[in-house]
């Protein structure tokens, strides 16, 4: 059999989708130092301690984008069960006590030298790859139960509960999401989903109620004001800290809700503190570049020269928008809290590294459909 000749690449690529993704990260820095400046100088006696860990993370980050977007991204076709195996095999470790780095009640990290990643992230690009890959494969039988559903759900659900044993709810979670999504596009019947969601739903629900936490969140979600000052807490503050932004905010690096008032305000909460600052034309701002990145996204997905390359795009997309909205959705009252970061904007360098690496690829099949429309091009003339 002769060999596929390989996709064109252009040197052209999706502007927008680089520039708003680069937009957004200058604001996540930026809202990071202001955030976390306070914090920092009280426990590190270093105001920009958070904003220098960042800085470093988006310089390693949008190097890896600029490099990945010049891989074909064919190749992960290739290395997709080593991806996998890796992943596995890095939940695990973050498990085993003495080599996962423990933060609080949670096991989510490994040091990896002056490094400390939480394989959870990338976990996420994993399964994507793994399940555009063997849709791709099968999709003449994707509508088949033990061939197009089955395998996937096995494989989703070994991530899943591996990462609910950290405990990483929000995370489990958003990977079910992206895995039902990405069967639902690529044409699974609609009553194994149902019926798999369905089957699913006492574990969740059992899940839940095993975990005081996790019962306080939704007992708070339904009525944050009468726990204002226990379960509450944090939720309210999330509230004070968007109502005082009004329309125009009270300006970068005035907040008050930093002052120790609202805990993680540079991570899960920066949003809250975004709006604050800069008020509703900046929340509308940031939430504008996201439906750049999605919209794009998406367009790149229908384009892409091959299935593989759109589910992967599609995956990718879903990725960075799904995690978004619910981020919002939370930081606003709108969901119960769920523990998941605003990508390019909270602070977390396994975060900002997933979001840059998913850009990347992006990048890159954006750049193949440049090459084939160039192709078809020269072909004409």
């Amino acid at each position: 059999m002769a060999e596929r000749a390989p996709h064109p690449v252009a040197s052209e690529y999706d502007h927008y989708l680089m520039l708003a993704a680069l937009l957004l990260l200058g604001i996540g820095l930026m809202t990071v130092f202001s955030a976390s400046g306070v914090v920092a100088y009280d426990r590190y006696q270093d105001s920009a301690y958070f904003l220098k860990k960042q800085a470093l993370f988006a310089i390693l980050g949008i190097s890896l984008m600029l490099a990945i977007r010049r891989v074909p991204y064919q190749i992960y076709n290739k290395y997709v069960y080593w991806i996998l195996i890796i992943s596995i095999i890095s939940l695990i470790l973050v498990l085993i006590p003495g080599v996962g780095v423990r933060i609080r009640s949670a096991s989510r990290w490994l040091k990896l030298g002056p490094l400390v990643i939480q394989p959870s992230e990338f976990a996420k690009l994993a399964i994507i790859m793994f399940l555009a890959y063997s849709m791709a494969r099968k999709q003449e039988k994707i509508q088949y139960f033990s061939i197009g559903f089955l395998p996937h759900i096995i494989v989703a659900g070994i991530f899943i509960l591996l990462i609910e044993k950290e405990p990483d709810f929000g995370t489990a979670l958003s990977i079910a999401g992206i895995t039902f999504l990405m069967l639902f596009v690529g044409g699974t019947r609609l009553t194994h989903i149902f019926l798999a969601i369905l089957a699913a739903s006492p574990l969740v629900v059992y899940v839940i109620i095993k975990n005081q936490m996790r019962i306080g969140r939704i007992v708070t979600f339904l009525d944050p004001w009468k726990y204002a000052s226990d379960k509450g807490y944090q939720l309210i503050h999330s509230l004070y800290a968007i109502a005082s932004g009004d329309l125009l905010g009270v300006g970068i690096g005035k907040s008050r809700e930093k002052l120790f008032y609202l805990p993680d305000a540079h991570t899960d909460f920066i949003y809250s503190i975004l709006n604050e600052e800069m008020g509703l034309i900046g929340a509308l701002i940031v939430i504008g570049l996201f439906l750049i990145v999605v919209i794009r996204g998406f367009l790149i997905s229908l384009r892409a020269p091959d299935i593989f390359g759109s589910y992967l795009a599609m995956g990718l997309t879903s990725l960075l928008g799904l995690q978004a909205a619910i981020n919002m959705a939370v930081v606003s009252g709108l969901m119960p809290t769920k523990g998941l970061s605003l990508p390019f904007l909270s602070y977390g360098g396994s975060s900002l590294l997933v979001s840059l690496i998913a850009v990347g690829i992006l990048l890159n099949i954006s750049a193949q459909v440049h090459g084939r429309q160039e192709a078809r091009s020269r072909g004409q003339t």
